[in-house]
């Protein structure tokens, strides 16, 4: 049996969907109904990649339309289609206990469409965020997670990064963060590259200390 793990911090850098919130069944629903609007052969099977930008699978399925009226559709869409959107195990505790300038919410969603998801989901909306529309890259690069260390003004290396996907997980670690995997959007085999995996981020607590954070957990592996 796994024995509890105390991780210090300065800072903790949250991906949103499938961390904090599941929105899986908007997300799958909406880019179908997308993939069938652009005629996408397969529309109705389409499985969306997890933890790439929207406006990047945009581009990659119809390089020949506007970008932009591409990602405003599935925009619409998924703003209008949170009936099933749940707050995942933990998060409000865990996100109560943290002082708050000692974390953000580092996204692969659009900032329109993380705002709409919090307030859908009753959870608070952080001063300091980076969005998919406030990089230049997206997540696996590194830009997204340093640009989140640098909003808390700190090191990469002084912050955690809770990530569900293999991409976020690839992104923290290029940046110089140390990573903490959740299960639920992948396998414990997809999420390798993490320095420690967890099951859901209920056993997950977090004490403020003079120094900044201590983070204890039990791995799941």
């Amino acid at each position: 049996m796994s024995k509890e793990i105390c991780v210090t911090a300065k800072g903790i850098l949250f991906d949103m969907d499938g961390v904090l919130v599941s929105s899986i069944g908007s997300v799958i629903r909406c880019w179908r109904q997308w993939a069938e609007h652009y005629e996408i052969p397969n529309a109705e099977i389409y499985e969306v990649p997890h933890g790439m930008r929207a406006i990047e699978i945009v581009m990659s399925l119809r390089p020949d339309i506007d970008p932009q009226e591409g990602l405003r559709y599935i925009e619409d869409l998924e703003m209008d289609d949170v009936a099933d959107l749940v707050v995942l195990p933990g998060v409000k505790a865990l996100l109560e206990s943290l002082p708050v300038e000692r974390w953000a919410i580092v996204t692969s969603a659009t900032s329109r469409l993380l705002v709409g998801r919090l307030k859908a989901a009753g959870l608070p909306v952080p001063d300091r965020i980076i969005s998919a529309d406030m990089v230049e890259r997206g997540k696996p690069d590194p830009e997204p997670y340093r640009r989140g260390a640098e909003l808390l003004g700190l090191l990469p290396s002084e912050c955690l990064v809770v990530e569900d996907a293999p991409s976020g997980v690839g992104a923290g670690v290029a940046a110089g963060c140390r990573v903490l995997g959740v299960l639920g959007t992948h396998s414990a085999q997809d999420l390798h590259a993490a320095n420690w995996v967890v099951g859901s981020l209920e056993s997950v607590r977090v004490a403020t200390t003079a120094d900044g954070l201590e983070v204890r957990f039990t791995p799941s592996i």
